[in-house]
């Protein structure tokens, strides 16, 4: 409400004007208020002051000032409104509200400002503190200037690599610039001479005889313009200019592309194959092509862009040659020198395009692009059918694997490979479906995979292999199942197999177990005594009769007999009626006293082991019991000895049987059986070769791991472990010519010596043959990726003696020159030489061994299953590369076998290992 006018300028009421104002303020206004002062006339205060009502009003409408809006602000309206509403009062409330603004900005900078301070003394504070560098921020520094220096290796590598590209590039920059200079120089002498016989024609025009005009003044001759005599006439004038126009649209489309060998030749091959796959650039091609008649015999559009993207290859074929060609050999030379005739053919062309070609210029382009087409199709023939045979050889190599690991879920194993495998299957079969077409990929796919399956797979014998006395599966107890601490004490061999004395033709207990932990589908083999059938019945033959001869007949007739029965027991199980039958008629007792009395009759013996052994036999075996049946020679001597024969092939098929029966049990007891037999054997003996092979082993990583990592040791794939050296240690064994010394083989590995000099002989017998391949295809200018696999096959049968006989197996597929077959006939000689006295020499056999050890090592030391897909996928591409197509399989198989040695050696013989380990790296420890 408003007070009264008396009431507010009374000074003694006793109100105050502010709270805020200060006394010194208020006497001050008090003093002035007593003084006289004199108000101007009511019109000219109004026209110098306004009323507090409009100054009430414009704040009110001011709110988006937020000066206006603060307190102070709203004080000084107050005191406005409470005052006489004058002028005076308003100047008051001005100067208050300023001073109370410049005093609360004067609080806010001296609050920055200390705060400021309080921050520029903790800055100080923290920098001048005395820095501990941690153990990580060591460890960050090293690997920062580990990168440093590895990107400075990288960059001079790179460094080197650009400028001998820019070197090459240059040369044929400088090469293809003199040609066109040459060609240029050529064209300009044409046109001069051109040019000069059109001169000499036109001086020698005569002109022609008209009259004489007159002198004085000539008339101008207007030029008649011409007209077309006929409709005939002007369709053919216009017919031939939209040609004309035509043609030249065409071909300044095609110019506008900007395909130069200049041009090309500087831009990357990526940028390159990509403007030349572009819609645009095929559609001028195109129309480039059949406007010269390039294109009339081809009908379906697939043909046509085919044919353009020949054309277009040969930009990529003389712009990047290193990018498009594996290898530079005859063929390839061959393509590069047609594709600069074509596009010299088509130069001259394109420069003269107001007009036809000439019948020569037209003729020559007809020739160089029919000679381009022709050679570009054989190269990717060939090409492809070399990439064809590489892809499907990568496939199987996969497919091997997994039908390898794909039964084993105890160990997760099929797990782990399953996504790598399916991975890399599928980007191979895009690659072949897009290469060779979806229906003949996927024939060749499984057409290759079924030989690789059939060729893998273990060879059944023909006909039933079971023993007709042996009892069923269910019910067999010659191999109880034994837990580990029965193991340790018992022999489950012995268990499954019987005594030794009754089978002597079978392996060593020890080496059973050991190859079935490597071979769960490992079978005695049978062939080799068979093959030796005749050599071995005469030498039982010889020894009978000179004991006969020597007085010792009866005693060996009553050994015989008793040898037999073992056999024969040792084949049907005790308790059955044959087994007493058996026990009973062939005792060596009654046996005896029938020869002392002279009664014994060699008739009657033969007829009951013809009666008895067919009840005995497995089926496969009716042929050779029928066959001894059947032969009534006189003497007794080999009669029993092909009876003895006989019996040593039930002994046989009776043991795979029981194998295979018993299997699972010995595999499960093969590593701790192999522990007890190893301690028998060594005891607390030192291992002398072990140490001696791991110290050379480990050496060896060593060196090749600080080869490689360039003394960045902190990188996983550049540590020294104990798997990488006992992989490095098995692939010098195993990868290598010549016969194993003992010195050499660790003792964990002894069961292996017959395994490993095998592998060494094929790997000889690899690298010979594939040394003699490799030559034979770079003197003929072949890929060395192409497979000569029926070549390989016959070369690996022939003996190392016979030189002709490896030239015979390359002339029945090749024709060679007198000059090549002599240069082939001189290397062969030398190689052939390395293979039959066991040692390399031969520079290309040194390195095709390298090269094979390196891949093996490479798969071995694969740590994941990850890197054992990845390596076993790029098998077939290394080995092809690196000339050694024919014998990806055989490598693979051999990587398998040593895989599979190398973990049953672990695990058999660990405990032995750690010990040398450690008293080798304690021995490195105190030699250092």
């Amino acid at each position: 409400m408003r007070h009264s006018d008396s009431s507010d300028l009374e000074p003694d009421s006793g109100h105050t004007l502010h709270p805020s104002i200060s006394e010194e303020t208020q006497d001050l206004m008090m003093s002035s208020d007593n003084d006289t002062v004199h108000a101007p006339p009511p019109h000219l205060a109004a026209r110098f002051y306004k009323s507090s009502k409009s100054s009430t009003y414009r704040r009110k409408s001011s709110a988006a000032s937020s000066r206006r809006n603060s307190l102070s602000s709203h004080h000084s309206s107050k005191s406005s409104r409470s005052a006489h509403g004058g002028p005076y009062s308003t100047h008051i409330a001005q100067h208050l509200r300023r001073a109370s603004i410049i005093e609360s900005r004067k609080a806010r900078l001296a609050d920055r400002a200390a705060h400021a301070e309080q921050v520029r003394l903790r800055a100080a504070m923290a920098k001048a503190a005395p820095r501990i560098s941690t153990a990580s921020e060591e460890r960050a520094l090293a690997a920062q200037q580990a990168r440093e220096r590895l990107l400075a290796q990288v960059a001079a590598n790179c460094a080197e690599e650009v400028k001998r590209a820019k070197r090459v590039a240059e040369d044929a920059r400088e090469k293809k610039a003199a040609e066109h200079l040459k060609l240029k120089e050529d064209m300009q002498e044409r046109l001069a001479e051109a040019e000069r016989r059109r001169s000499a024609f036109q001086q020698n025009q005569r002109r022609p005889r008209t009259a004489t005009l007159p002198s004085v003044e000539e008339k101008k001759i207007v030029p008649r313009a011409w007209k077309p005599s006929n409709e005939t006439e002007a369709a053919t004038i216009l017919q031939r200019a939209w040609r004309n126009r035509k043609r030249r649209r065409v071909v300044t489309e095609f110019l506008d592309l900007g395909l130069t060998l200049e041009d090309i030749q500087k831009t990357s091959f990526e940028e390159v194959s990509s403007l030349l796959s572009q819609e645009k650039v095929l559609d001028a091609t195109s129309r480039l092509l059949r406007l010269y008649g390039l294109q009339d015999d081809v009908t379906d559009s697939t043909g046509e862009k085919a044919a353009v993207r020949t054309f277009l290859s040969a930009f990529l074929v003389l712009g990047h040659p290193a990018q498009v060609f594996s290898m530079e050999g005859e063929q390839e030379k061959d393509l590069i020198e047609k594709a600069k005739n074509l596009l010299l053919s088509f130069d001259p062309i394109l420069t003269n395009s107001t007009s036809s070609p000439s019948a020569h210029q037209f003729e020559s382009l007809c020739e160089a692009y029919a000679s381009f087409q022709t050679a570009f199709t054989a190269w990717k023939d060939r090409d492809s059918s070399v990439l064809l045979d590489m892809m499907l050889a990568q496939f199987v190599e996969l497919d091997a694997i997994w039908q390898s690991v794909k039964n084993d879920k105890d160990g997760h194993v099929a797990d782990d490979y399953r996504e790598g495998i399916q991975h890399n299957q599928t980007l191979l079969l895009v690659r072949l479906k897009r290469l060779a077409g979806a229906d003949r990929a996927m024939k060749m796919i499984k057409e290759a995979i079924r030989k690789s399956r059939k060729a893998n797979a273990r060879r059944k014998p023909l006909g039933d292999v079971r023993p007709r006395a042996a009892s069923h599966p269910t019910a067999d107890a010659t191999a109880p199942s034994l837990t580990p601490i029965e193991a340790s004490v018992s022999d489950p061999a012995a268990k499954a197999f019987g005594s030794r004395k009754a089978a002597p033709l079978l392996p060593d207990n020890r080496i059973i177990m050991h190859e079935l932990a490597i071979n769960k589908e490992y079978r005695i083999d049978i062939k080799a005594k068979t093959d030796m059938r005749e050599r071995v019945i005469r030498e039982v033959s010889e020894t009978m009769r000179q004991g006969f001869e020597s007085d010792f007949g009866d005693i060996f007739v009553v050994a015989m007999a008793e040898t037999i029965r073992e056999k024969l027991l040792s084949l049907v199980l005790p308790g059955k009626s044959l087994h007493t039958l058996i026990s009973g008629s062939l005792d060596a007792t009654m046996i005896a006293n029938q020869v002392k009395m002279g009664a014994f009759s060699y008739q009657q013996f033969f007829s009951f082991m013809n009666s008895l052994l067919p009840k005995i036999c497995a089926p496969v075996r009716d042929a050779d019991v029928k066959a001894l049946a059947e032969d009534q020679t006189d003497d007794p001597i080999e009669r029993l000895a092909r009876l003895n024969y006989v019996i040593d092939l039930l002994s046989i098929d009776h043991a795979n049987f029981s194998l295979e029966m018993n299997a699972p049990v010995l595999i499960r007891e093969a590593a701790s059986y192999e522990q007890k037999c190893f301690a028998n054997a060594f005891g607390n003996e030192p291992l002398v070769r072990i140490s001696r092979w791991w110290a050379k082993a480990k050496k060896k990583t060593e060196e090749e791991m600080a080869r490689r990592s360039n003394g960045n040791t902190s990188m996983p794939a550049n540590r020294v472990t104990p798997d990488k050296i006992y992989m490095q240690g098995l692939v010098d064994l195993a990868v290598g010519v010549g016969e194993l010394q003992e010195a050499d083989l660790p003792e964990t590995l002894e069961l292996d010596r017959k395994r490993i000099n095998r592998i060494r002989t094929d790997v000889l017998r690899m690298v010979v043959v594939s040394a003699i391949l490799l030559t034979a295809k770079n003197l003929m200018r072949r890929d060395v990726r192409s497979q000569w696999k029926e070549q390989a096959q016959r070369m690996w049968e022939l003996p190392f003696e016979d030189a002709q006989a490896f030239i015979g197996a390359i002339e029945s597929r090749y024709a060679l020159p007198p000059i090549t077959k002599t240069q082939l006939s001189g290397n062969m000689e030398r190689i052939l030489l390395d293979g039959r006295n066991g040692q390399i020499t031969h520079p290309v056999v040194k390195v095709l061994l390298q090269k094979i050890k390196t891949h093996v090592y490479t798969r071995l030391s694969a740590s994941s299953s990850e890197e054992r897909v990845k390596a076993a996928s790029a098998a077939s591409q290394v080995l092809s590369s690196g000339g050694l197509p024919e014998f990806v399989v055989h490598i693979g198989a051999l990587v398998d076998e040593l895989q599979k040695v190398a973990e049953v050696d672990r695990e058999a013989h660990g405990k032995w290992y750690d010990g040398v380990i450690e008293a080798v790296n304690r021995d490195d420890v105190t030699g250092a």
